[in-house]
């Protein structure tokens, strides 16, 4: 696949970066869940480097080179807090809090994901599904609030952390699950938190059973109870391509299933004022290719494409998934054993937003501007429009989140110009 056209930046004088340095946005979250933390659900709270571990910065590094903006972490509640309201375990919390803090003071964002499906301490045999440790009946919602308030009192002032809730809720009435939800994000609220929060449905929050009711009350009913005093929060939804929707098996319906299963979910969000986020997808990379038969990359192009022109209810995507420890699993975009990046990792990147440079008027007719990891810039200035084309751009710089300097050329009065290419890294 071809990488995403270049961006011109438009025209802008020496006068105006003043002003243009001042605008922001809210980013369009592009990112992939960091898996290891969450192993060994069976064995709770289990060993560290035994039976679960925790992604490394060489991960974060590797995947901010590409342009991704944002890490779903996932981990088990049980480790961090071994008893119902109590303290978190120092250790654990240690290597949970220093992973969360190198990786946001990045400048990129983490995803807090409890990857309990909606249970603590579950039985074993059944550790997504069991009454057993079930929140809301079995645990009460009190000690979900408790975790949750105790999160929120620590990264309530990084704005680079979100929460979300829980992950893949399923098998309990959609009520129960709304009212542990509601519960929580009180508690986030109580807090002095007002960062994101993602809201998972019911039904391992399918996106395309959003309105079915063979799991009870559809979550297009019960979701529209969701309360947060702020607004901001977003429904976290998953969704596999294959014939189930599990993720488990190595084909796909079709090149556009994925935007089919998008499209009753999307619907939704925009009549009822509502935001989405893409929390898990995947496809195989051993489908993503040029046979007739490869149709991997088809379907994730249709898939984000339709993302794309949504943005108006879309915060943005996480792919399922990378880790230090998946070896040859199927969807991992983890770098090849030999270096090489994984096949989804070329469609993907069709999907980064190119960033558009935040400007800092420097003495002496300067101006800054941060080039962004997964990004190559090329500057050029000029003191007049007349004297030929704007065809040349300066040398190339590859972004590393560092700052680079343009030093302009005034003309006989007090404007001049600029422009700024960017593009995708090769």
């Amino acid at each position: 696949m071809c990488s995403a056209t270049p961006r011109l930046l438009a025209l802008l004088t020496l006068w105006f970066a003043a002003f243009a340095s001042s605008v922001s946005a809210a980013p369009f979250y592009t990112g992939v869940n960091l898996a290891g933390a969450e192993f060994g659900a069976t064995v709770l709270p289990g060993t560290y480097n035994t039976h679960y571990t925790y992604p490394t910065q060489t991960e974060v590094d590797y995947f901010r080179s590409k342009g991704l903006n944002i890490f779903r972490l996932c981990f088990r509640w049980e480790r961090l807090q071994q008893t119902n309201n109590a303290n978190f375990n120092s250790a654990e919390f240690g290597r949970f809090h220093s992973f969360v803090s190198t990786t946001t003071g990045k400048g990129v964002y983490v995803i807090l994901d409890p990857h309990n499906f909606q249970r603590y301490y579950p039985d074993p045999a059944d550790f997504q599904s069991s009454a057993q440790g079930l929140v809301g009946s079995a645990v009460p919602d009190s000690a979900f609030v408790d975790f949750w308030f105790r999160i929120a009192n620590i990264y309530k002032t990084n704005n680079h952390v979100v929460f979300n809730l829980m992950n893949e809720p399923n098998s309990m009435p959609t009520e129960q699950l709304v009212a542990s939800e509601n519960a929580a994000i009180a508690g986030i609220r109580a807090a002095g938190a007002a960062n994101l929060i993602l809201v998972p449905g019911n039904a391992w929050t399918g996106a395309w059973t959003w309105y079915y009711n063979y799991y009870g009350t559809p979550n297009a009913q019960a979701m529209l109870d969701i309360v947060d005093p702020t607004n901001n929060f977003a429904f976290d939804v998953h969704q596999y391509l294959d014939s189930d929707g599990s993720g488990g098996h190595t084909n796909i319906v079709s090149a556009t299933i994925g935007l089919e299963r998008l499209t009753d979910f999307t619907q939704w969000v925009k009549a009822n004022n509502r935001k989405g986020f893409l929390g898990e997808f995947a496809v195989p990379n051993a489908i993503i290719g040029t046979n007739a038969s490869q149709i991997g990359d088809e379907a994730l192009t249709n898939m984000l494409s339709f993302i794309q022109v949504n943005t108006d209810v879309w915060l943005g995507w996480t792919w399922w998934a990378a880790g230090p420890w998946w070896g040859d699993y199927m969807f991992t975009l983890e770098k090849t054993s030999g270096g090489a990046d994984q096949p989804a990792m070329a469609v993907l990147k069709n999907f980064i937003p190119i960033p558009v440079p935040s400007l800092a008027l420097k003495p002496a007719n300067q101006f800054q501007f941060t080039a962004q990891p997964g990004f190559v810039y090329q500057t050029q200035v000029r003191s007049n429009f007349a004297g030929g084309s704007w065809s040349a751009y300066g040398s190339a710089v590859t972004g590393n989140a560092q700052a680079v300097t343009v030093t302009m050329q005034p003309a006989s009065g007090p404007q001049a110009f600029f422009r700024v290419r960017v593009s995708h890294v090769p």
